[in-house]
């Protein structure tokens, strides 16, 4: 995504409460955006046009409404390359979104539920690949191992396949119920994810008790869209399914933006990111 056109669309205070209003509340219908800001339906429809067409709002079906959803890393992308090598003071229109930036990589990334939890994880990024590069990336065993650093699933990506998954490098891989759900190459990947099995009290350090709290919680599922943006690709990423509150969503809303970070550093310059 170019950065003028970021840059473009923080620059406007409207836009900027649009996403500070998305950032309090994920996944806002325009109904519900426009009876909290004091703006006509009209307004808030031609700003949200362009935060999305600037990556900064990522947009769902849900029924007969689209809902929208703050995407942040457009905003990293800025912090990552731009921000770091001239004096804050020169990025004072990200002012605004500095508490965002500050809580985790992508605050306020996942929908809420009836009785305001959270349910679901939405990311989008856009990188310098073709979508079969993409996918391949996605599917190739070789590839995951590199942006999971070791560990990650493994399929022949047919659909009903078993999803294989592994902590670490060193680890085994383990059949925890995961499967294939969809596989339209190279559109749309998407299988179930896995759940707190005891083979993660290693990594974890949880107790019996905290594993055992844990793995009471519903499965839920991963998608990757694929979408050509000029010489780019567009790939969203939507993990959704949680249980509000789920203890699992908190753990995916901080993992996905460092791996798939990896996933665009790789497939951009053929390297990872060293995160920690």
């Amino acid at each position: 995504m170019e950065m003028d056109a970021v840059f473009k669309a923080l620059a406007d205070p409207s836009r900027r409460r649009l996403l500070d209003a998305l950032n309090s509340r994920n996944g806002q219908s325009l109904r519900e955006l426009c009876a909290d800001l004091d703006m006509t339906r009209q307004a808030v429809a031609k700003h949200l046009a362009v935060l999305e067409e600037a990556g900064l709002v990522a947009t769902a079906r849900q029924g007969r409404e689209k809902l929208h959803f703050l995407n942040a890393a457009p905003i990293n992308d800025i912090a990552d390359r731009w921000i770091h090598r001239y004096d804050r003071a020169r990025a004072r229109a990200l002012a605004d979104l500095k508490q965002a930036l500050e809580e985790s990589p992508m605050s306020g990334s996942d929908d809420t539920g009836a009785d305001g939890g959270q349910t679901r994880f939405v990311y989008v990024t856009y990188i310098d690949t073709t979508p079969e590069r993409l996918w391949a990336a996605l599917t190739d065993q070789a590839f995951i191992s590199r942006y999971f650093e070791g560990g990650g699933p493994r399929s022949d990506w047919r659909v009903g396949s078993p999803v294989l998954w592994k902590m670490s490098a060193d680890d085994e891989s383990h059949d925890w119920g995961q499967r294939v759900l969809e596989a339209d190459p190279p559109r749309r990947l998407s299988y179930s994810w896995h759940g707190y099995e005891p083979e993660m009290a290693e990594h974890t350090g949880w107790s019996r008790e905290e594993l055992e709290q844990r793995r009471g919680e519903r499965r839920s599922k991963v998608t990757f869209d694929i979408e050509p943006a000029g010489a780019a690709v567009k790939l969203t990423v939507v993990h959704d399914d949680f249980e509000p509150g789920s203890a699992m969503l908190a753990s995916v809303s901080e993992g996905w933006p460092a791996i798939l970070s990896n996933l665009k550093t790789l497939l951009e310059s053929g390297e990872i990111l060293r995160i920690g």
